[in-house]
């Protein structure tokens, strides 16, 4: 018809039920309707109007495209991610068997939401699912719905939740050196040295137990570490690389670690270059679950020390390194680890250290002190009286005098501000009206009549361009001025 306005993207029209709905055609030329009806038409002209947008400027996301169901993709992701160690891929699957398919292994991609993980986080904590497990759960949820923003399949990531990611684990207690040497005691010959190589030397269970003759320099008193044991639940243990690049390293043993580790080699390591330093009783390869079971758990009872892990020896380890001077990229180094982040973990703060680092500044601010006298002694000293006249003349501070001048036809007057010392403040300025000094010749000859507040006078007053008045050179207030407020 003449003059009605024709639509250029899209249609709109009105259901029976009196809402409107809106259709476009996609990238394709589908015919596509909105998700949802509106309840004006205006409301659909404007979601017509983003959704040609989004066609224009290439963010247009098709709503089958998230169809695909999550578990099918989770997989896919932690299958195909490069770079996953073995124990990293097994701990992934755990946790989306245990805690992520139960409750989004029926759903698609975009049928997850905000309001979804955020349910999903709490029913975790409240079914008594750790924190620090949580946190872990959530951080592969999120790094599984990270790439589907890539694929074009979701919008946007709905873990959003500030805060779901950072995991605390709790303090692992930090061993003494007399506790290190109960727990290397208590394990046996076979295996005291390794508990020491592990605290002193900051070494992990894997490569530990990985060791042979030829990592080991007894001149130089350095060990090697090339490779680790790695142990999945379900498949034969195994040699690989160490947890990171930065893991190959070279470790400077302590004097008091190689003597024991010399009698180790001599009472139990087979002969050999690729022997291994520490097997188990039978002479086959030491597994942490055995090491564990029969020696770890026991011997803990024995000590007093239930509740200790066997990598809390280097954490102990990581301390006194750090208690002996070592530098951040040191102590990197020798523990292998890559980020700085990563050696800050194994930093603690302990009490006698913090009463050492004050002690220490208490030492340093003696020193700088030495021989110089502070106020306190001064003031028991009665120094202060006995500095003699002329140092306090010398530190008085100036007379501060004012001069502005006088409005026309206004005589000058001198003021007194009052104490040891008097300022002397002169008005020659326009706009402060004068007032007579108390020792005018006036009152000098006894007049009681009051000094007019503006008079207008050609005399020099006493005490302008010459002398002060008297009572300003001795630092008094008016006489007259008891009823008013005074002039100092």
């Amino acid at each position: 018809m003449p003059g009605q306005k024709t639509r250029s993207f899209g249609s709109i029209r009105r259901l029976p039920s009196g809402r409107w709905q809106a259709r476009y055609r996609d990238a394709n030329g589908l015919l596509r309707g909105a998700p949802f009806t509106f309840p004006r038409k205006g409301d659909a002209s404007r979601w017509l109007a983003l959704t040609e947008a989004e066609l224009l400027s290439g963010n247009w996301i098709d709503p089958d495209a998230g169809r695909v169901p999550f578990t099918e993709y989770a997989e896919a992701w932690i299958t195909e991610r490069p770079g996953l160690r073995p124990k990293t891929i097994q701990l992934y699957r755990y946790l989306l068997r245990r805690h992520l398919k139960p409750t989004f292994g029926g759903s698609t991609l975009a049928d997850i939401t905000e309001a979804d993980v955020r349910r999903w986080r709490a029913d975790l904590l409240a079914n008594g699912v750790s924190a620090v497990t949580t946190a872990k759960a959530y951080r592969l949820l999120k790094s599984i719905m990270a790439p589907a923003i890539e694929d074009a399949l979701i919008r946007r990531n709905p873990c959003r939740a500030k805060g779901a990611s950072a995991e605390y684990s709790p303090e692992r207690p930090l061993l003494t050196i007399a506790q290190v040497y109960d727990l290397a005691d208590a394990c046996g010959a076979r295996y005291r040295a390794m508990i020491l190589l592990a605290c002193f030397c900051e070494l992990r269970w894997g490569e530990l137990v990985a060791l042979r003759r030829r990592d080991v320099d007894l001149r130089t008193a350095t060990v090697h570490i090339t490779r680790q044991l790695t142990e999945v639940t379900g498949q034969p243990p195994f040699f690989g690389p160490p947890k990171t690049a930065a893991g190959r390293r070279q470790v400077t043993m302590p004097s008091t670690v190689l003597d024991e580790l010399r009698t180790h080699l001599d009472a139990h390591t087979a002969a050999g270059e690729d022997a291994l330093l520490f097997t188990a009783a039978s002479g086959n390869l030491l597994r942490h679950s055995t090491f564990r079971r029969a020696t770890w758990y026991p011997e803990l009872e024995q000590t007093g020390l239930k509740g200790t892990h066997f990598h809390d020896l280097r954490h102990a380890g990581k301390q006194l390194v750090a208690e002996a001077g070592a530098n951040l990229r040191e102590l990197m180094e020798r523990m292998g680890h890559s980020s700085s982040r990563a050696a800050l973990i194994y930093l603690h703060s302990t009490p006698d250290r913090q009463r050492a680092l004050a002690e220490a500044i208490a030492a340093r601010t003696r020193q700088d002190l030495a021989g110089r006298a502070c106020g306190t002694s001064v003031a028991r000293d009665g120094q202060d009286g006995q500095s003699d006249a002329s140092e306090q003349t010398e530190r008085s501070p100036p007379e501060l005098r004012i001069q502005v001048a006088p409005r026309a036809g206004l005589e000058p007057a001198a003021y007194c501000l009052g104490g040891s010392r008097s300022i002397r403040l002169s008005y020659r300025g326009r706009g402060y009206p004068a007032r007579r000094p108390a020792s005018h010749e006036q009152e000098t000859a006894g007049s009681r009549t009051k000094p007019s507040r503006y008079r207008p006078t050609t005399a020099q007053p006493p005490g302008h361009g010459g002398q002060p008045p008297d009572h300003a050179t001795a630092g008094g207030c008016r006489p007259d001025a008891a009823r008013r407020r005074p002039q100092c």
